[in-house]
């Protein structure tokens, strides 16, 4: 048995091993191909090549199916071309008592034993399994250099001579291995002697010594089994296609638009007036809107080192509705220079196709160029987890890069990890030339780097006030590297150049950030910086009440930035609301403006008695929103109103928030 993947190098070894048994008169040999697309990303192929003497005319169908993980296995032989398949499969139970078993791995054999799960362990010292490693890239890379059609074709001879090599037994020597291979192999395979590669591959074997398994205090999920789920079509390059990433050709994308009904996301039956459209990014779970830019206005001058923006969409014919206080979700795409850059020094045809799964969690798949997908779905510029690092290093051809990646994903190196993460910031792009020698297929890049994820920002409008419309207040991220290297917020970028009449996926997040359910409760509202972006909605909502006659209760607002001139956000509407009396108290702090530091919890502590009185006495309700670094200083001048005014003790006053919050009353929405 030989399992792999169905775009590994590798894919052609078990018919090799075929021909060869093929080609002796005394024996007759079968191949059968299965695949499990289900399971695995990209799908496991299984090749069982079924040996039986000349004499008998059809090999055991008891043997070729049912495929079944019987008590003590039917395979002589196993090999497994991907080591990952290691760690979620149970790819080992299929072998007999005392068979032979062939990884093809990076790993040195006692990384192989270290990532060998206990189920798996078991297994080799029940049915006393020998287990043998190769490092057929490291020894073909030395061979034939760097990757193409010649790394991949001595890879495979590699291969088959330890195959060949266990085959044979106590009889093998490297003189008859690379004898029994000339059935199938001349004497110079891409302009290297088979005598050559038969030496690396004679030296390069290595047997692990597996021993019982440590218990544990819980239990490791159970391994996967390999199911036969799906048919593999040969196209018309010869190459085999099964479900999972894959590069494409014209034909994928033509299936999809001729035979819709088959391809296509499907929509659920729906009564509404607006129904989801699936194509528009079927990746995402959330219900998502076509929603067009009409406004982005910059709010700070231009001289100014913050930027800080207002944009509004047209929503009207989408059938999105929010209510006050919710979180727009963005679906940003990366910059489309960085992509094309990162194309060209990856090796890559922006304009090729390729064929990947909708999602993550969806085994539906769609074909698009590799552009469209590095620039709209996949989080090439976002920051990469441990497990990334660990997956890339089984591309890695330099074991000094292999051993780095490994490194960094393990517990070992966590303090590395950090490092990367939080100090240099690096994303997935970052670390791909950091370790040059790792390039997987980049269909295989994109399922290990995942999808991009919404942004959520704070709504800044109340639809019951502008209609068809939705407002979000962003600031630029941007920030300069220990190395130097200035950066740009994935999402904030690419809305800061949203151009009028451009259109933007969006979808709607709920918030703790909610009015209360009487419009004569108080309102004690504090924002940093766009932290103002709900109180803008909350104070709309009340100005159109009290414009059609109804009572409002008393509205506090606080609002903290550096500079008045440069960085009162809304500053002109904020000046009429408590004209108009909607605002009956600002507090606003400006840091930078006077000689002395001022910040919200000193505007806070001059309203002392009045803020403890309407949380008191009133049922009002504390909003905070913005940056956390202000939270204890707010929390302790709220604590310190009520006791100022003798309602509390320090201690029951905090108990008294606390409860607050279970009651909605007492809201953060911090980040």
């Amino acid at each position: 048995m030989f399992f792999g993947t169905p775009s590994a190098a590798l894919t052609t070894l078990p018919r090799l091993v075929e021909d060869m048994f093929a080609s002796h008169k005394s024996m007759e040999a079968r191949l059968l191909t299965d695949y499990d697309v289900f399971s695995k990303k990209g799908g496991i192929s299984l090749d069982r090549i079924v040996l039986s003497k000349s004499a008998t005319d059809l090999v055991p169908i008891s043997v070729s199916v049912p495929l079944a993980t019987e008590p003590q296995g039917q395979a002589d032989f196993i090999a497994v071309l991907d080591q990952t398949l290691l760690k979620g499969h149970s790819v080992l139970a299929y072998a007999k008592p005392g068979a032979a078993v062939l990884v093809v791995s990076g790993w040195t054999p006692e990384e192989l034993l270290a990532n060998l799960p206990a189920e798996s362990a078991q297994v080799v010292i029940k049915r006393q399994l020998r287990v043998f490693s190769i490092n057929a890239k490291d020894i073909a890379s030395k061979i034939a250099g760097a990757a193409g059609p010649a790394l991949d074709a001595v890879q495979t001879v590699i291969v088959h001579l330890a195959f060949l090599r266990l085959y044979l037994g106590n009889n093998a020597t490297e003189e008859l291995v690379v004898k029994a291979a000339r059935a199938v192999y001349e004497e110079v395979i891409q302009g290297f002697a088979l005598n050559k590669i038969g030496a690396h591959a004679w030296a390069g074997l290595q047997e692990a010594y597996v021993t019982a398994p440590e218990p544990t205090e819980s239990p490791a999920p159970p391994l996967q089994p390999f199911e036969v789920n799906a048919i593999a079509i040969a196209s018309e390059d010869g190459e085999t296609v099964v479900n999972g990433a894959h590069i494409a050709s014209w034909h994928d994308a033509a299936k999809h638009l001729l035979f819709p009904s088959v391809f296509a996301t499907e929509a659920e039956a729906s009564d509404e007036q607006y129904p989801q459209i699936p194509e528009l990014r079927p990746e995402v779970p959330d219900r998502t809107f076509l929603v067009t830019t009409t406004v982005n206005r910059r709010l700070t001058p231009m001289d100014y080192d913050r930027n800080v923006f207002h944009l509004e969409f047209d929503t009207s014919g989408t059938g999105l509705k929010y209510e006050i206080g919710e979180a727009l979700g963005v679906h940003g795409w990366n910059d489309e220079q960085e992509v094309l850059d990162f194309c060209n020094w990856y090796g890559v045809d922006p304009n090729a196709l390729v064929t990947i799964p909708v999602s993550a969690e969806d085994d539906r798949l769609h074909t698009r160029t590799v552009h469209q997908i590095l620039q709209q779905q996949i989080d090439l510029f976002g920051r990469p987890g441990k497990s990334f690092y660990t997956d890339l290093a089984d591309f890695a051809t330099s074991p000094v890069e292999r051993y780095a990646l490994l490194f960094i994903g393990s517990a070992e190196g966590v303090s590395t990890f950090k490092k990367l993460s939080e100090k240099d910031t690096v994303t997935f792009a970052d670390v791909l030339h950091m370790y040059p020698s790792a390039k997987p297929p980049i269909e295989v890049l994109c399922t290990l780097v995942g999808d991009i994820k919404p942004r959520h920002y704070s709504i800044a409008s109340a639809q019951a006030v502008v209609g068809d419309s939705v407002h979000l207040l962003i600031v630029t991220v941007d920030w300069v590297t220990p190395s130097g290297t200035p950066r740009l917020g994935q999402c904030t970028r690419y809305l800061s150049g949203l151009k009028i009449g451009q259109k933007v996926t969006v979808s709607i997040k709920p918030s703790v950030m909610k009015l209360p359910p009487s419009n004569m409760q108080p309102l004690i509202m504090a924002g940093l910086g766009t932290g103002a972006a709900p109180f803008r909605a909350f104070l709309q909502y009340r100005a159109m009440l009290a414009s059609k006659g109804e009572s409002i209760g008393p509205v506090y607002y606080y609002f903290g930035s550096r500079h008045r001139h440069q960085e009162y956000l809304y500053g002109e509407e904020i000046e009429a609301w408590i004209t108009d009396g909607i605002v009956s108290r600002a507090g606003l702090a400006f840091s930078r403006d006077g000689n002395k530091k001022v910040y919200i919890q000193h505007k806070m502590l001059e309203d002392a008695e009045d803020l403890a009185r309407m949380l008191t006495q009133e049922e009002g309700v504390f909003y905070l929103c913005g940056p956390t670094w202000p939270v204890p200083d707010v929390y302790n001048a709220l604590v310190g109103a009520m006791v100022k005014r003798g309602d509390h003790t320090e201690e029951s006053a905090g108990q008294y928030l606390e409860d607050l919050k279970e009651l909605e009353r007492y809201v953060l929405e911090v980040y």
